[in-house]
């Protein structure tokens, strides 16, 4: 009996001792409330720097619904674990940041911890915000309280189940995957390659979308390795990137900030509105993320463009070199083309699908998504669209589609449909 006591309050005490540290850990005070600073108090100068910051970051993509005000909030994002709802960053007093100082606005990038002390998903991608310079926050403050017009929205509460649903559970998250390291400069590399690397690896947070994830939601390795965002996949940009085409630094600058390149196709899904910032940017910034992407594919193996390209007309619809179509594919033969050769043809003005990055992804799903919902060309595509054929196409006949494409123009093994 004593030693099944001992035990017992062994037990006890670890389970006691365990809560005391969750609470020590979650727990986050509340920062003091301020009234709205003047926005005639901030420099111009620093106010526009801060515009621009907020460009590199996305904010308004993320904070700012398709029928809703800018920076109102209330985009639903969709996760593994639920769907969440953005904040309202405007400065209003009741719904949005128009009561938060300084500091509690650099918490919340730093920390991932708001003004009043409640933890924030890492959907907000605070865990790249952490590379961010102190004086580059206060910038985007000084944007959002003189620039931004106040919005009063409320924001709807999150869709998440139990255990997800209890914002204190971050703390664990964050004492496990949060890496504070402030971004380094490597003394080896030009100002160039720096500036790019420390927009890429904060600001811009690529590695959120382009980076594998754990169970839990946490980028893992290998960085940069591809991942998946809202239902596409994020393909990878590192020495094991799915280009048929070599990249040149301007064509990379040229598809950055125009969203389309005719070596490479068209950016899609939530790249769309990453490029439809850039291509407000300074061009010189573009250059910088073009050096320090360009150093990720290190490594990779080299691509015969002529080849390749010679390779991929021979695939298309109409060619005649072009191969037969198997049985066990016509049924998506069929709907292409009656859907689709129209526009993706031997001599058609598209890039041949067979250079395509998400024909040859490990996951269907950016193909899918296209087919279901079209393209939206970006800002700079000089109109380039694809209409959406989800309305038209039966769920099988949409996977008929999907096994002959993979089939027809990708060396790559089948997906799994």
């Amino acid at each position: 009996m004593g030693a099944r006591r001992a035990v017992v309050w062994t037990v006890v005490g670890l389970v006691v001792a365990g809560t005391a540290g969750f609470v020590v850990l979650a727990h986050q005070s509340e920062m003091a409330p301020v009234a709205r600073p003047d926005p005639a108090s901030f420099d111009k100068a620093l106010v526009e720097r801060g515009r621009v910051l907020a460009n590199y970051g996305d904010c308004t993509a993320c904070h700012s619904r398709p029928d809703g005000q800018p920076f109102a909030g209330n985009l639903p994002l969709k996760t593994p674990f639920g769907t969440i709802y953005t904040s309202n960053i405007t400065p209003d007093a009741e719904t949005g940041i128009g009561t938060w100082s300084k500091e509690a606005f650099r918490r919340s990038l730093k920390d991932g911890v708001d003004r009043k002390g409640d933890h924030l998903y890492p959907a907000f991608p605070y865990d790249h915000f952490t590379k961010v310079r102190d004086a580059d926050i206060d910038a985007i403050y000084a944007y959002l309280m003189a620039a931004v017009e106040p919005v009063r929205e409320t924001t709807q509460g999150n869709d998440f189940g139990f255990p997800f649903n209890i914002r204190a559970t971050l703390a664990v998250w964050n004492a496990l995957f949060l890496d504070k390291t402030p971004f380094e400069p490597d003394p080896s590399k030009d100002a160039q390659w720096n500036e790019g690397g420390y927009l890429v690896e904060g600001l811009g947070h690529c590695g959120a979308c382009h980076s594998p994830r754990n169970v839990l939601g946490a980028r893992t390795t290998p960085a940069y390795g591809g991942g998946s965002a809202e239902g596409w996949y994020a393909p990878p940009i590192d020495k094991d990137n799915l280009s048929q085409q070599p990249w040149t630094r301007n064509e990379l600058v040229v598809y950055l900030m125009d969203g389309w390149h005719a070596n490479h196709g068209m950016a899609t899904g939530p790249m769309t509105p990453v490029v439809d910032a850039l291509h407000k940017q300074n061009e010189i910034d573009v250059f910088a993320i073009a050096a320090y992407v360009g150093t990720l594919r290190a490594g990779e193996k080299p691509i015969d463009a002529a080849a390749a390209r010679t390779a991929a007309l021979k695939r298309e619809w109409g060619h005649p070199d072009a191969p037969p179509v198997p049985k066990e594919f016509s049924e998506g033969a069929r709907v292409f083309e009656a859907r689709c050769a129209q526009c993706h043809r031997s001599h058609g003005a598209t890039v041949p699908l067979a250079l395509q990055t998400s024909i040859q992804a490990p996951v269907p799903d950016s193909v899918v998504q296209v087919i279901r919902n079209g393209i939206r060309p970006p800002t700079g595509a000089l109109g380039r669209s694809m209409p959406a054929f989800g309305p038209q196409l039966s769920d099988a006949e949409i996977t008929a589609l999907v096994r002959f494409l993979r089939a027809r123009f990708s060396p790559q093994a089948p997906w799994k449909m």
